[in-house]
């Protein structure tokens, strides 16, 4: 049987199931866009709370509205389930896992590793085999490959681009960005094979907006890399000015924003209280950790990780010395952290710089609360386990702090910048919020 032309029949026919393996932020955005053109989406999920949430047409992302999720719910366009042995059901598996570091910032494999062992136990002939989480070049050739060639649900070998089709894609998620979204981000794409690059780029091709071929998996995860690579240095630029023009007396916003007005050479990067998200504080240190294997130190990039890695521990600093000025200590002050979040006007916590700051703070003695529109309780991570619930932004709530610290820009601060200012004692600006404000900033 011709699988590649079946598969290529299928998704002309719109008849193709798509299979997403995870459906956190990545994952369900992808499914909810083919959803909406009318393909039959089957997501997989260890978390069942997400599953009951999808069954009823309910979202667990702010950015992501229920009226969106319950329209293809309701189609019977987008199904869901924890019943990975349903796998051998759909055409295509689009592995849409996390790719954190572990304790000692190297690469923990174990989601994408579990995942392929899991995917190697109901593998069929003609589906084709998608990854997108974040990862070191080389991994889709040399973890799930040797995998899937041999399938335990066959007792023969399956042959790469005949048999199975496999490529690496990877994601290109910016939660709640207001001018692109998954459908209008060009998408990268590498496949082991002609066929699998054909097929993979026909059905992604029916979702979004333009696919950029390259030569092989391992140029598209050196891809994914590099982006962040490129975000991380030039952060951790700024964040080191930042520090550098303090001590001058010199606001790095307007000297930042001042240089952004040359039309050429220059973009503009900011400053901030650390690193956040699952891209930018992980990704650099997937490549430094692969480079070793090539006797290849990364000088450059750990740098980068270690002044972006320092910048909560200069906050502290800055918060230390802030209070200082009123004659009060950290060691005993009440702090009030504005924001939790990663990044503003959104719901998600991963790597949130929030979470070190409360770990630092309260080692130095302080009693630490914060506020969050969007977070009314810290969630469990992978290192925090907070027992913490947002405080009412209230004058009286805010009037029984020392110091207010703003960690996230949220647009709900600067729509009650006033009454903030008015009734905080002393005000942490790391985001330049409070531009204008007599403000201490961070």
């Amino acid at each position: 049987m011709n699988y590649k032309e079946d598969l290529l029949q299928k998704i002309r026919e719109k008849k193709f199931v798509v299979g997403i393996v995870g459906l956190g932020y990545v994952g369900l955005p992808l499914g909810l866009e083919f959803a909406e053109k009318e393909f039959n989406v089957l997501g997989f999920d260890m978390d069942q709370r997400k599953i009951d949430a999808l069954d009823k047409g309910e979202t667990y992302i702010k950015h992501i509205p229920t009226e969106r999720i319950s329209k293809s719910v309701n189609a019977g366009f987008l199904k869901s389930t924890t019943d990975f042995s349903r796998m051998s059901e759909v055409d295509a598996l689009i592995i849409c896992v996390p790719t954190p570091l572990d304790q000692h910032r190297e690469p923990d494999m174990s989601y994408v590793e579990g995942t392929a062992k899991t995917i190697q136990k109901y593998l069929r002939k003609g589906q084709l085999v998608t990854l997108e989480s974040t990862t070191y070049p080389g991994t889709t050739e040399e973890m799930l490959l040797p995998l899937f060639q041999n399938p335990e649900s066959s007792s023969e070998n399956f042959v790469v681009g005949e048999d199975f089709f496999l490529a690496y894609s990877p994601e290109r998620e910016d939660p709640n960005n207001p001018d692109y979204n998954t459908a209008t981000i060009p998408k990268v794409l590498g496949g082991m094979t002609e066929n699998c690059n054909e097929i993979a780029k026909a059905l992604y091709e029916q979702v979004i907006v333009k696919v950029v071929n390259v030569s092989s998996p391992a140029v598209a995860e050196a891809t994914k890399i590099v982006e962040n690579v490129y975000r991380s240095v030039n952060i951790a630029l700024v964040n080191e000015l930042k520090m550098v023009f303090d001590k001058m007396g010199i606001d790095v916003w307007e000297v930042i924003n001042a240089a952004a007005t040359k039309p050429f050479g220059f973009k503009a990067f900011y400053p901030g209280p650390g690193l956040g998200g699952h891209c930018i504080p992980i990704d650099p240190f997937y490549l430094t950790w692969k480079a070793r294997e090539f006797e290849v130190n990364t000088k450059f990039i750990e740098l980068a990780g270690e002044i972006n890695t320092h910048q909560p521990y200069y906050v502290v600093e800055k918060a230390m010395a802030a209070l200082n000025e009123s004659k009060k200590s950290l060691n005993g002050s009440k702090v009030l952290l504005l924001g939790a979040a990663y990044k503003k006007n959104v719901d998600d916590m991963r790597e949130s710089p929030s979470l070190k700051l409360i770990e630092i703070l309260r080692d130095k003695g302080a009693e630490v609360d914060y506020n969050d529109p969007y977070i009314p309780v810290l969630p469990k991570t992978r290192k925090y386990n907070y027992d913490m619930k947002s405080v009412e932004l209230t004058a009286e709530n805010i009037a029984s702090f020392d110091l207010l610290l703003l960690s996230t820009d949220h647009d709900d601060y600067k729509e009650n910048l006033e009454m903030i200012n008015t009734n905080a004692k002393v005000i942490l600006d790391t985001r330049n919020m409070f531009d204008g404000y007599k403000v201490f900033k961070g």
